[in-house]
């Protein structure tokens, strides 16, 4: 089993997962082609972690299944807008770690 983890990435957790979810389990070939044409920005940073944890593993992506696919928070960036009257208001920049295990068939 090889796996892959890039951490610190600005993307959103929440809506990390649910591409992450689509593509756990699939064969790695099939899951690169589809987040190829997935529109999301999460989908074109989970398939170059699916690349690594491929390249890592030593095999061919035919070869290859995704066995776990994990997104978890990593540390919010905290910014403020200036608003009217004189207040501000928060803004939460999440950011991700993201890890993709894959094994033989």
């Amino acid at each position: 089993m090889a796996r892959a983890i890039l951490r610190f990435v600005r993307v959103s957790p929440t809506k990390s997962r649910l591409i992450a979810r689509e593509i756990q389990g699939m064969n790695a070939e099939e899951a690169l082609a589809a987040l190829e044409f997935t529109p999301n920005k999460a989908a074109k940073i989970i398939s170059k972690v699916v690349a690594s944890a491929v390249a890592n593993s030593g095999l061919d992506a035919e070869d290859c299944v995704i066995s776990s696919c994990r997104v978890d928070n990593g540390p919010v960036l905290k910014r403020f807008r200036p608003r009217a009257r004189g207040m501000a208001s928060g803004i939460r920049k999440p950011t991700a770690h993201i890890l993709v295990e894959v094994e033989g068939k």
